[in-house]
């Protein structure tokens, strides 16, 4: 393990820091993986924040009193600029109701919040309005959830439930739809809204078990091939959710781990058990997948579901993270078998990572994914380990076809967009990236040769390790001086319950080392030089009670240890302490009831075994004085004398001089050799009080003078000496301060009981002493003799102090039984540190730690390459006016990428949609990812119509328009965003599993319902005419499919049915009237009830099953004009509706008065590119243009962005776009610079042109 010496700058000031170790049990569910990039983990009552790329700990937050068992990151899915910047904020709750909301770079609390005293259940931010992103829902058990604004801690509201409440999930097509995972079973809420409480208790289900249902006793039919373990499940799970309270038999849902809403698909959710995880339906309340262990399988314990392809993320109880794609439901020409094709929805298992090793005290607890590529995952280990697993895809062929997989493959478009021939690209960019969407029914396989079949794999990237369980023996290594100063490493020593020694470097909190050095706990460490330390440990004792002693050299740079006390150690009383002298010269080893032993370190010889007779020491400690200085003198003279005398006997025998040179360079070597023996001494004292004193020169050991006890101490603990001041320690809490040079004494009682340690502060003049008690620790200032800090368990901590030691001298380092080992100043106070102040060992690429000028900086830096025509990653080549230091951030930052990203930046052949999309990924900007992935979508489908129309027009050869096709269509996870023909091909495959799924009256009902809306008439038909005669609704519903069937298009009939479906709407049956009006092809009337009722999801998916563009369209647009109404506030996803519309310039326009100025110049500069907006010939007609004129003042907003950031040249260049309107705002730019520099005017013509 030994690592070369690397030369470095020595860091004199240590940063106060904790290191961790172990998890406890409440800590298991406080984690998560933030948009910014960051993991928090709760550790005790302390929360890391680690950074996944390189594997460091870079802010430690202490303030919370109890364990912390929940934390969540804020989202980021607003618009960022200066006033809502980039910031690491996050909320944490603890065991004892707390919630604090921090500010993660500064490591202070924004607010704190405090409702009950009982943990936490479930935290989350709300994100689904534009009007605040400060609401923070909290569950606080037993049946509370209540909303508070996380900025300033003030309830918003609270409601109480029936049930003991466990989690939530919010629905995230939906934000007014969430589930509560209850004691009992689920209750759906529907009317969720952050301005009032719900108003209902919600719909509450009961979840039979799987286990208990009958229908998984059916015997199977004789016939068929018995199936396996995981499919025998399948084929029976049914009905699995019921409104009424199931039987005492059917065990309720005690044993669901998780329930959570897809976010690939609208409507779905998943129940998580420990050997099934159950896909429902939640239109039908029905099970249509389940995924199953085998019988020998490890259960689950977790699962994340992905966004971006329907793909599950499994944690097992052995560690394994598992990865399962859905089936597509293509039918394939293999499968013979019709019933075959589509039974469910089936998750492949394509991917796995290697498991750990489980033992009593290391199970894994919780995985966390990266919510921006979800192709990282890390797994958390109650160890403290944090273990990061990337997902990588190899192109290839399976290693054995015969596993029946379909082969997946990668999508050949990169960012959103088609790949240029020379294009760079970053393959494990995101999940997406790496395989192509699950194929539906009705798609056909793309055979397009760019095509590459991918399998998946996982790969370890990083490890994190904490410290092991308490208890510890910690040293610091000997003090920084001006002699040492050149190689100093500030090194903590930690001995540790198994035997090893872990010593960690202070400067970057990282493990320098970790040294197997004993087979039992260490006991004790003492450094006998920078890079060795002696330690010693003791076995448990025997029936005797005597034990076996280790002690061991250690030498860091080779690793080498050795018994110090050669054979002896067996058999014999334990090792109380060992002691080192000043000048590393001598140690003491005492032994519990045994006399101590001298030894000479340098040649590891024993000096003295001290007489049977001689007196039990209770505490020891060697003296800062020594004789070495006039021992250097003396022998300096010496060497002067011989070199005198040489000289003259040379001169009289003409002896050569160099005969001389070389008679003193062996005289000085054979001087360093035998080192100067110096003397020096210690003090102890016995069981009585009375101090000895002792003399040690070379192998000589005098007695000295003895001083008898005081009578106001007790027995004496321990002892330290620095300069004249002796401090004596006893077992009642007294502290008697000596001062030698004055000869006086002074007693102190500190009323704290047994004092387990005192030691000196490091430093020239240093007086400062630390204490440690068994309820905690102070520092004292011995000169004043008065108490400085002070810190008791209880009081202002939760934990024991186990050892204590100074790390500088105005720094103390403390070992808890929590498993941490804390460097705090000296005033005490565990306090998180300025992340912007570390010392870290790797860059971290975070731009949220910047500034939020410098974050925003950066990003244009990122979007606007190439700057004056070269594309660069040195931010010192542009024309930038900020303070150094700032630049050097920012710097540091773009050297932090990787080199893959900085090729892929710095690619020409980038579009600027592309470039757009990659840096909102690598700023993990959820509001600009989702933006962009939407626009840069319908840009370009919008200009291949486009152009196919115009080719057509003129009759030219399509060729040129077919290599244009791009990604086919946006992800089903966007919901009606996506095209229309493939929502509808969606939704059909959907109620055709429905269909196979129905297992009630009520399912075949809704599904009749569904295909009717659809206009699937003829099987809607098939399924009304399955109601049995004794079901009541047997009439009408034998009625309603001759209805359906003979209905024509003669005018009378249509007018009837019209005036029944209204007067149906009015008298309150909406569905009923609209299924009606669907019926005779008046589905855009049925919309407009819809929206009339407040139905405004309902009719979106209505009018995309069923209308023609146009009125579609309209449908649509209402949406978007409801979505920007004060009272629903989502003006973001009106932008989004109307960008899959087409409808850029309102796009434009709306982003202008949003004030989203940069969005909106990239935006129109990206329209203008692709030809969906129209620049006519002459640029000068383009400014006139009423229409346009908002292009103008986008581009114009964004030059004065530009420049109130300093980026200079880019302010020019959207200056010089913008016309007239820019020419004032070019003048000031460049005022005295006798006028603006050719370079720019030709870049902006240039872009005019394109």
């Amino acid at each position: 393990l030994g690592r070369a010496m690397i030369p470095y700058t020595v860091n004199i000031k240590l940063a106060a820091r904790t290191l961790t170790g172990t998890l406890n049990l409440q800590n298991k569910t406080a984690v998560d993986w933030g948009w910014q990039g960051l993991i928090a983990q709760g550790c005790h009552s302390s929360i890391l924040i680690i950074d996944p790329k390189t594997a460091q700990t870079i802010q430690v937050l202490e303030r919370h009193k109890a364990n912390v068992v929940k934390v969540k990151w804020s989202r980021e899915n607003y618009y960022h600029n200066l006033s809502s910047p980039y910031c690491l904020r996050l909320a944490s709750g603890d065991a004892s109701g707390k919630i604090i909301v921090w500010d993660v770079v500064s490591g202070t609390a924004h607010c704190e919040i405090q409702e009950h005293s009982k943990p936490i259940g479930d935290l989350e931010w709300l994100w689904n309005q534009d009007a605040s992103r400060d609401l923070l829902l909290a569950v606080h058990p037993p049946n509370y959830i209540v909303l508070w604004n996380g900025d300033t801690g003030t309830k918003l509201w609270k409601k109480s439930y029936a049930e003991n409440i466990l989690s939530f999930s919010f629905d995230p097509f939906d934000p007014s739809n969430m589930a509560l995972l209850t004691s009992e079973g689920i209750v759906f809420i529907t009317d969720f809204s952050y301005s009032k409480p719900p108003g209902s208790a919600g719909k509450k289900v009961y979840i039979a078990s799987p286990h208990a249902s009958p229908a998984h006793t059916k015997p199977a039919p004789a016939t068929a091939p018995a199936p396996t373990g995981a499919k025998k499940a399948l084929n029976k799970v049914k009905v699995l959710i019921t409104n009424e309270k199931p039987t005492a038999e059917a065990v309720t849902l005690n044993d669901c781990l998780q329930l959570s809403y897809l976010p690939s698909k609208r409507n779905h959710m998943l129940l998580l058990y420990p050997r099934e995880i159950l896909i429902l339906d939640l239109e039908l309340s029905q099970t249509v997948g389940v995924v199953a262990i085998e019988r020998s399988g490890v259960p689950f314990i977790q699962v994340i579901p992905c966004a971006q392809r329907d793909a599950l993320y499994c944690l097992h109880e052995n560690g394994c993270i598992t990865l399962r794609v859905c089936r597509s439901t293509v039918a394939t020409e293999e499968a013979a078998d019709p019933e075959q094709s589509v039974q469910e929805l089936v998750y492949d298992l394509r991917s796995q990572c290697d498991a750990i090793r489980v033992t009593k005290t290391v199970r894994p607890y919780r995985m966390v994914i990266c919510p921006v590529n979800e192709n990282k995952a890390a797994l958390m280990v109650s160890d403290g380990r944090a273990m990061l697993w990337e997902l990588r895809a190899h192109t290839g062929k399976a290693a054995n076809p015969s596993s029946g997989l379909s082969p997946l493959y990668s999508p050949v478009s990169f960012c959103g967009a088609p790949l240029g021939p020379n294009q760079k690209k970053i393959q494990d960019l995101s999940l997406n990236s790496m395989i192509g969407q699950t194929l539906i029914a009705g798609e056909t396989l793309p055979t397009s040769s760019h095509q590459q079949e991918v399998q998946l794999k996982f790969l370890l990237t990083g490890l994190l390790s904490g410290l092991p369980l308490p208890p510890f023996a910690i040293r610091m290594c000997p003090p920084l001086t001006t002699k040492n100063i050149n190689h100093y490493q500030p090194l903590l020593a930690v001995g540790t319950s198994n035997g090893s020694v872990l010593v960690y470097n202070l400067t970057s909190g990282l493990l320098h080392k970790e040294l197997s050095v004993h087979s039992c706990e260490v006991r004790g460490i003492e450094w006998v030089s920078l890079t060795s330390f002696l330690s010693f440990a003791t076995s448990a004792p025997n029936n005797m009670g005597l034990v076996r002693n280790e002690l061991q050299h250690v030498d860091l740079p080779t690793g080498r240890c050795f018994a110090f006390r050669g054979e002896r150690g067996n058999d014999e009383p334990p090792i109380e302490m060992i002691k080192v002298s000043h000048l590393k010269q001598y140690l003491v080893v005492v032994f519990r009831d045994k006399p101590l032993e001298l030894w000479d370190i340098r040649t590891g010889t024993l000096l003295r075994e001290m007489a049977k007779n001689f007196p039990t020491v209770t505490a020891l400690e060697w003296s800062p004085s020594h004789n070495l200085k006039s021992l250097k003198k003396k022998q300096m003279a010496a060497r002067e004398a011989i070199a005198r005398q040489t000289v003259s006997d040379a001169e009289q025998s003409s002896v050569e001089s160099s005969v001389i040179s070389l008679l003193q360079d062996a005289e000085s070597k054979s001087e360093t050799s035998q080192a100067i023996s110096a003397r020096e001494h210690f003090v102890f004292t016995d069981t009585d009080g009375q101090v000895y004193h002792i003399t040690v020169e070379g192998n000589t050991v005098k007695d000295g003078a003895r001083i008898p006890p005081d009578g106001s101490m007790g027995s004496i603990a321990c002892i330290a000496w620095k300069g004249d001041t002796l401090v004596l320690g006893d077992v009642d809490g007294n502290l008697n301060f000596w001062d030698l040079k004055a000869r006086l004494s002074r007693g102190i009682p500190t009323h704290r009981g047994w004092v387990k340690k005192i030691r000196f502060a490091p430093g020239k003049g240093n007086q400062k002493l630390l204490v440690m008690y068994t309820d905690g620790a102070e520092v004292w200032d011995t000169k004043e003799v008065q108490m400085v800090s002070s810190m008791r368990i209880g009081r202002n901590v939760n934990y024991r102090i186990l050892d204590i030691d100074w790390c500088t001298s105005d720094k103390v380092v403390l070992a808890s039984d929590d498993g941490c080992i804390r460097v705090l100043e000296m005033a005490m106070k565990s306090a998180s540190y300025r992340m912007d102040e570390q010392d870290l060992t790797d860059p971290v690429w975070c731009p949220y730690l910047l500034l939020p000028r410098a974050a925003l900086t950066l990003k244009a830096f990122l979007l606007l390459q190439p700057w004056s025509g070269t594309f660069t990653m040195d931010v010192t080549q542009v024309d930038y006016s900020e303070k150094d230091e700032i630049k050097g951030l920012i710097q540091e930052q773009l050297n932090s990428l990787s080199n893959d990203m900085k090729s892929v930046l710095q690619d020409p052949e980038l579009s600027l949609l592309q470039r757009c999309l990659l840096v909102s990924r690598l700023f993990g900007d959820e509001s600009d990812l989702h933006f962009w992935t939407v626009a840069s979508h319908y840009i370009q489908s919008f200009a291949q119509a486009r152009q196919l129309t115009v080719s057509a027009a003129e009759g030219q050869a399509q060729s040129e328009g077919v290599q244009l096709s791009p990604q086919s269509h946006l992800d089903i996870c966007h919901d009606v965003l996506c095209e229309t023909s493939y929502f509808q091909k969606f939704q059909l495959d959907r109620v055709h599993l429905q269909e196979v799924k129905r297992s009630s009256y009520e399912h075949t009902k809704k599904c009749a319902d569904q295909l009717l809306l659809l206009g699937q008439t003829d099987r809607a038909v098939q399924l009304l005419l399955e109601t049995s005669a004794d079901n009541p609704s047997y009439y009408c519903d034998s009625l309603k499919a001759c209805l359906v069937t003979t209905i024509t298009s003669s005018g009378p009939s249509q007018s009837t049915i019209k005036l029944v479906a209204t007067n149906m709407i009015a008298n309150g049956k909406l569905a009923e009237g609209v299924q009606l009006l669907c019926l005779i092809d008046k589905a855009a009337d049925a919309c407009r009830y819809l929206q009339t009722y407040g139905e405004w999801n309902r009719a979106a998916w209505l009018a995309k099953v069923r209308l023609n563009p146009a009125e579609s369209s309209d449908v649509l647009k209402r949406w978007a004009e409801h979505l920007c109404s004060p009272q629903v506030n989502h003006k973001s996803k009106a932008i989004l509706v109307l960008l899959s519309l087409g409808c850029f310039y309102k796009v434009g326009e709306m982003l202008h008065s949003m004030r989203h100025f940069d969005r909106a110049a990239l935006f129109i500069e990206a329209c203008l590119k692709y030809g969906v907006m129209e620049a006519n010939d002459s640029s000068n007609i383009l400014f006139e243009n009423p229409l346009l004129l908002h292009v103008t003042t986008a581009f114009l907003e964004y030059a004065r962005l530009l420049r109130t950031l300093g980026l200079r040249e880019g302010a020019a260049l959207w200056a010089s776009r913008a016309g007239s309107a820019g020419e004032q705002l070019m003048e000031e730019l460049f005022q005295g610079e006798g006028g603006i520099p050719e370079a720019i005017l030709a870049r902006s013509l240039v872009f005019i042109e394109s």
